[in-house]
């Protein structure tokens, strides 16, 4: 098996591919394809065949098939979608690409055709609010989740001038995995007692828990996933340490594919926050922070779960941590420079 890892180049209208060793971490370079207008999202479908992409600038969607023995990308459709796609995810059948623009308001539903191509107009276009910034099917691929951020007032947010003001919510979803229709839940919508933010979400591998990171609240709240799909907060943990009052925000979130350990970036402190699961309940537990390269948004952690990798968006690095498989706390190992403006990491092994 050979392991790859795709990194987003806004700034450079670019997608580099890295063959990664999963014994060391290393990785070596194995060249870029060019993708224009700015390729930010990214996500690869669940039979590891194909990478899809939302070009922020050039507003479109795109899919490039994987090649199994090199990892290569090669192009296999467009679709225009006139928004800025800020998330991306293939339902778990990898039938449909769902996708959020948090700039618009609006999430989408694109069928992926028998050759794991776009291509189709959208199944579903939804105008939400402003703040909509992740979109995926849970694990039994029967409903889906919408977050909005709080506020993108004077933040990192980067919202239209006249819609600074998000609406610091959840919308929940039931997905029709034949279709790809979305119909509303009941409750449609989840709102957070607080100005939390909930921006981006990540199930626990094996149980009925989802974990949000709260950009806004720099926090994580854990929620537990009802029979009929709709949430019920379980807890919330901060992502900082005691007393820090500087100017941050929570970025993405990932778990570790066993289910064991948490990892948050804060933008702004510039550090990884990490924390430990419980086996039995999947409650958190803090285990420290790590410093990371300004400003960390884009990070992934590899399929066995040994190394994170994160990208500062300020100074173009790539930088690996190992994990520690008894406490998952952090360990930095080294930072390259890989580029402007990485947008995005994900990682395949074929």
């Amino acid at each position: 098996m050979s392991f790859y890892m795709y990194v987003a180049l806004q700034g450079d209208n670019q997608i580099v591919r890295f063959l990664v060793d999963p014994l060391t971490g290393n990785f070596e370079d194995k060249g870029a394809i060019d993708v224009p207008g700015g390729p930010a999202p990214l996500a690869i479908n669940p039979s590891r065949t194909a990478l899809f992409v939302g070009q922020r600038a050039g507003k479109q969607l795109s899919s490039y098939s994987i090649s199994p023995s090199t990892g290569e990308l090669n192009l296999t459709g467009v679709v225009d979608v006139g928004e800025e796609a800020c998330y991306l995810s293939t339902d778990k059948s990898g039938k449909f690409l769902l996708s959020a623009y948090y700039q618009a308001g609006h999430c989408a539903v694109h069928p992926i055709d028998n050759n794991n191509s776009l291509g189709g107009g959208a199944i579903e276009w939804i105008a939400t609010n402003s703040g909509a910034h992740c979109f995926q099917t849970d694990r039994s691929n029967r409903f889906a989740y919408l977050p909005h951020i709080a506020d993108g007032s004077g933040g990192l947010a980067q919202l239209p001038p006249d819609r600074q003001s998000a609406i610091n919510s959840i919308f929940q979803y039931r997905f029709d995995g034949v279709s790809g229709k979305l119909t509303p839940n009941e409750p449609a919508s989840l709102n957070p007692e607080s100005k939390d933010g909930p921006r981006h979400y990540c199930f626990h591998p094996y149980k009925d828990i989802v974990y949000f990171s709260n950009e806004q609240g720099c926090s994580v709240t854990m929620y537990a996933i009802g029979e009929n799909g709709t949430l019920s907060p379980i807890q919330t943990v901060p992502t900082l340490p005691e007393g820090f009052s500087g100017k941050t925000s929570c970025s993405q979130i990932q778990i570790h594919p066993e289910g064991k350990f948490l990892y948050v970036p804060n933008r702004g402190h510039n550090s990884i926050a990490s924390f430990k699961l419980d086996t039995m309940t999947g409650k958190m537990t803090g285990t420290g922070w790590v410093e990371a390269d300004p400003v960390p948004r884009a990070f992934s952690i590899d399929t066995k779960g040994q190394f994170l990798y994160v990208c500062g968006l300020d100074t173009g690095t790539l930088a690996t941590y190992k994990v520690d498989q008894e406490s998952g706390t952090l360990a930095k190992m080294a930072s390259y420079s890989v580029g402007n403006v990485p947008m995005w990491v994900s990682i395949i092994e074929l």
